[in-house]
């Protein structure tokens, strides 16, 4: 029952993904700006656990462009893959594994996530840019993986805790304070 369950969860965020990159679609600089196909990879990562928001984050891109011809398969696509299984897995692992399901460890596993998505996304296009004998500079770095997603970042640290914690109140995720006494059970 908990496989189909998190099988059922995954496809839904899959389908997601998919889905609300067409609602920035006509306007490319609002959807690079609101990341809109990370949020269901980090949701998924946190909701159904760390395997499943890899293999989602690892498809959806690769998908999308499959399906919608967007993002553009080289380079974008296959390094986008790799940094959103960094958030599926990275960010449903340490949530999962953090002490307490408190807004403090969700913020934590968010955080870490994002960073090390981004890191990998640019060891990925320095591989990939590198094979075609071009350059990915400090610069390009910078610019495609904070100064261009700062708002898509804010929106993310405000809309997933927000989201999690509507999931609480509808009790279907435990959230806890940080003093609450919490069993923790493997």
């Amino acid at each position: 029952m908990k496989t189909t369950k998190n099988l059922t969860l995954s496809a839904l965020f899959l389908a997601l993904g998919l889905v609300l990159p067409l609602l920035t679609g006509q306007l490319q600089q609002l959807g690079n700006a609101f990341l809109p196909m990370h949020l269901p990879v980090f949701l998924c990562g946190l909701i159904v656990g760390p395997v499943y928001g890899l293999i989602i984050g690892l498809i959806l891109p690769i998908m999308r462009h499959f399906i919608f011809g967007m993002p553009p398969l080289y380079p974008t696509a296959i390094a986008m893959s790799f940094e959103l299984a960094t958030y599926g897995f990275v960010s449903g692992f340490m949530y999962k594994n953090s002490r307490w399901k408190c807004i403090i460890a969700l913020y934590e596993s968010l955080i870490i996530a994002m960073l090390l998505g981004r890191v990998v996304w640019g060891i990925v296009q320095i591989i990939l840019l590198g094979i075609n004998g071009k350059a990915f500079t400090w610069q390009m770095f910078m610019a495609g993986a904070f100064l261009n997603a700062i708002p898509g970042i804010v929106f993310q640290l405000i809309f997933i805790p927000s989201f999690m914690l509507a999931l609480h109140k509808m009790g279907l995720v435990r959230i806890h304070r940080r003093n609450d006494k919490v069993t923790v059970t493997k």
